[in-house]
């Protein structure tokens, strides 16, 4: 059995290419265009790991975390920021309001997988690779 991924980001081409490497490599992926429809994703859905942009319509991504971590039913799914804030102190920003993992946009395709995978148990891992790598490219 895989993992259930939630990814929540309102940019409908980052979006895209984040389902499709996830799908690519045998996860089930949950999607959401804004915080609010996260948060009732990941209440109703309790997907196995969560992959959430900062800067999103309705709720931003540190109002999602914050409510994930606040219940009790949600705050050990690992929840990882993947976002366009890359400046100095935007990390420990991120980590601080309770994010377990940061990644900068624009995503490495090659590593993405395999970097979300060091969050999830190894019985949740994917058990092959898809086709789905490239040469090093990246996008927003």
């Amino acid at each position: 059995m895989t993992a259930r991924i939630l990814i929540a980001e309102d940019h409908p081409h980052s979006l895209e290419l984040m389902r499709y490497l996830l799908q690519a490599h045998g996860y089930t992926v949950l999607t959401a265009v804004d915080g609010e429809l996260a948060l009732t994703l990941a209440r109703h859905e309790r997907p196995d790991l969560i992959v959430c942009d900062l800067q999103m319509p309705k709720m931003n991504g540190y109002e999602v975390a914050f409510q994930i971590k606040r219940d009790e039913r949600l705050c050990h799914i690992p929840l990882i920021a993947v976002t366009a804030f890359s400046m100095i102190g935007d990390r420990e920003k991120v980590l601080a309001s309770g994010f377990d993992g940061y990644f900068s946009k624009p995503i490495e395709v090659e590593r993405f997988v395999a970097e979300l995978e060091q969050y999830l148990p190894p019985s949740l891992r994917a058990q092959s690779r898809g086709d789905a790598r490239s040469g090093g490219e990246t996008w927003p």
